[in-house]
């Protein structure tokens, strides 16, 4: 299983693939994922192909490895295995996917996970369409990033959604009886942290006796220096910077709302299931990405994207009103349920075991 990204940075493909692969090793099947990574890799069942190296991608900076060293690391770990399938997550990646795609001497499964728009499909269609050719089954996360794909290369394309894996851990626990509000992402404009962090401050509690909610902020980017300078009160915002998957997790149980205030470019939204999964009242921007998983007033707030007033009102409300709270929270733990990594990995072992036979 072969991931462009680096395995070491957090993000929605790379815990997609780790996750999906653990879950298949669970199972007694060998399954090793491979990738670059800046420094250790983060599990026993990775083989690491060297750096990544920061790269413009859909709007934001990808850790990819294009390199020459990492395409002869990718060489020269598939002729030492006798792997039987190749699945490429984002095959026409620079790096690792596209080198494995370039040698084909294997069945491969290919997994698209872009949505929204895309330099190098319009601008290298020519090329990509033949090499797309060579994906035996060709598997899109929702139907934005099928659109995006079959739209500028054509082809046939399943949509199979993404899973998540929830961990065991204790009831949730709020230690200082204080409304979280809690982000997961990289701070970059995309992202929209700016516009959180400006409707944060709007957020005003009538009905509340349990002091002033805090924002904790979770992950790193190109704006977060600015952003924690400008947003720097340490009693109202708390930044974590990166944390491990079990932080995370903490994290997600102790939040009253998880929001993702994205503007665009969203293929699926994990980060939602995570949030559902974990028992938080889910606020969300109404983006196609997002729309494949929540549904307004049933399981999540969606409000327009980039307004800061809408938003800081929809975060008052999930704080405040408890019939709602209880409702969404409802909808959203049934919901995270349908999206288990045990049916993601059936349907792709389905597919496995066509391609062998």
């Amino acid at each position: 299983m072969f991931c462009p990204y680096s395995l070491t940075v957090p993000g929605g493909v790379q815990a997609q693939v780790l996750g999906l692969a653990a879950e298949m090793r669970r199972r007694g099947h060998e399954v090793r994922v491979l990738g670059p990574c800046d420094g250790p890799p983060p599990t026993s069942f990775v083989t690491p192909l060297g750096n990544s190296l920061p790269t413009a991608a859909n709007g934001s900076i990808a850790p990819l490895a294009p390199d020459p060293s990492a395409a002869l690391r990718t060489i020269r770990a598939l002729r030492d295995e006798t792997f039987d399938i190749w699945h490429l997550h984002e095959p026409l990646a620079p790096g690792p996917t596209l080198t494995a795609l370039t040698l084909h001497s294997r069945p491969i499964v290919g997994t698209f996970h872009a949505a929204g728009r895309s330099s190098s499909y319009r601008y290298l269609s020519p090329v990509l369409r033949r090499l797309v050719r060579r994906v035996d089954i060709k598997v899109a996360v929702s139907r934005d990033a099928r659109e995006l794909v079959s739209g500028h290369l054509g082809g046939e394309y399943e949509v199979l959604f993404n899973g998540i894996t929830v961990p065991d851990t204790a009831e949730r626990v709020n230690i200082d009886r204080r409304p979280h509000v809690l982000f997961l992402g990289r701070h970059e404009e995309r992202k929209g942290l700016e516009v959180l962090l400006r409707a944060f401050e709007t957020v005003r509690l009538e009905g509340r006796g349990t002091g002033r909610p805090v924002l904790d902020v979770v992950g790193d980017g190109p704006d977060t220096d600015r952003l924690r300078a400008d947003y720097s009160d340490p009693d109202r915002f708390h930044w974590h910077g990166r944390v491990s998957e079990d932080e995370k997790w903490r994290l997600l149980r102790e939040a009253e709302v998880l929001c993702a205030p994205a503007l665009r470019g969203e293929s699926f939204g994990i980060v939602l299931l995570e949030g559902m999964a974990s028992g938080a009242t889910v606020v969300a921007s109404d983006i196609d990405g997002y729309r494949n998983v929540a549904s307004n007033g049933d399981d999540a707030l969606l409000v327009p994207p980039g307004d800061p007033m809408v938003l800081g009102e929809a975060l008052r409300r999930a704080i405040e009103d408890v019939e709602l709270r209880d409702r969404l929270r409802a909808g959203g733990q049934i919901r995270a349920g349908q999206f288990s990594m045990e049916s993601l990995a059936d349907a792709y072992l389905q597919r496995y075991q066509r391609l062998l036979g």
